[in-house]
């Protein structure tokens, strides 16, 4: 298959260590397991691989129940307008988590309001009668499916070789949690922000989903596709622009956050967080 994106030499590689301790999703990273975990390198653009003008930072922590994302986000005014579940996010800035799966991968997206989005992907070859998607959370009948590459997707369609996706709009990934902290003034523009963090927590039963028969918890030494990005909405008499700015952990060298292939690869350690 021709590859699209970035080589394979070029992903970002992270190494996840076991959470020292139990703690609540509350959006503070402060906490002693967060300042025990190693922070990523700031955040690349999108496309040309240079650092965001903006620092943006992430860190993983891992235990028996949970995979948990913590953000650091640099904001000089932060905003958020959006408060609907399922809302288009990326109309606000917000941070994003994708994970790859066997023919499948996960969209998450949260705004400075601690409102997410969150939409199933798997690819249309794959979603066969009999098929390990045959069941009825992925009915193409009875759910809210979308198409992304389709001819509603001008901007995508062509380019990925797989091809085009069905979008399950209104799968909820199981027992998520998510929680946000502003260090500043949200939505006041005459105040300067120090930004926001974000605070998740993916439980291992959820991400059943995206295989077929992978074991969780992880074991030492196996990897999980994943990206982690951020988009800055701009805005020009109330519209976003186009194209606005994207930073990710690895460029993807195109402006497309849905390749899984280009995903960065976190390498789970039975080390202790110290």
């Amino acid at each position: 298959m021709e590859r699209y994106g970035i080589p394979e030499d070029q992903l970002a590689h992270y190494t996840c260590l076991r959470a020292p301790e139990a703690f609540a999703i509350d959006g503070n990273l402060d906490k002693a397991a967060w300042r025990a975990a190693p922070k990523s390198h700031r955040f690349v653009d999108l496309v040309s691989g240079e650092p965001g003008f903006f620092d943006t930072r992430v860190a993983c922590l891992w235990d028996e129940r949970a995979l948990y994302v913590g953000f650091w986000i640099q904001e000089p005014q932060v905003r958020a307008t959006l408060t609907e579940r399922d809302s288009f996010i990326w109309f606000d800035n917000d941070v994003e988590v994708f994970f790859g799966g066997e023919d499948c991968y996960y969209e998450f997206e949260v705004n400075a309001l601690n409102t997410i989005y969150e939409v199933f992907y798997i690819y249309q070859d794959a979603l066969k009668r009999g098929s390990r998607f045959d069941r009825p959370e992925f009915d193409l009948y009875t759910r809210d499916v979308d198409v992304l590459c389709g001819y509603q997707d001008a901007s995508r369609i062509g380019k990925h070789p797989r091809g085009k996706r069905w979008a399950f709009m209104d799968w909820d990934f199981p027992g998520l949690q998510s929680a946000v902290q502003v260090q500043g003034r949200l939505n006041d523009p005459k105040h300067l922000d120090q930004g926001w963090t974000v605070e998740l927590a993916f439980p291992w039963e959820g991400m059943k989903a995206l295989f077929a028969n992978r074991p969780f918890p992880p074991r030492e030494g196996d990897t999980l596709r994943a990206s982690f990005s951020r988009f800055e909405a701009l805005r020009y008499h109330g519209k976003t622009v186009q194209e606005s700015p994207g930073w990710a952990l690895n460029a993807h060298g195109v402006y497309d956050s849905h390749i899984p292939e280009c995903f960065s690869v976190l390498h789970f350690s039975g080390q202790v967080a110290r």
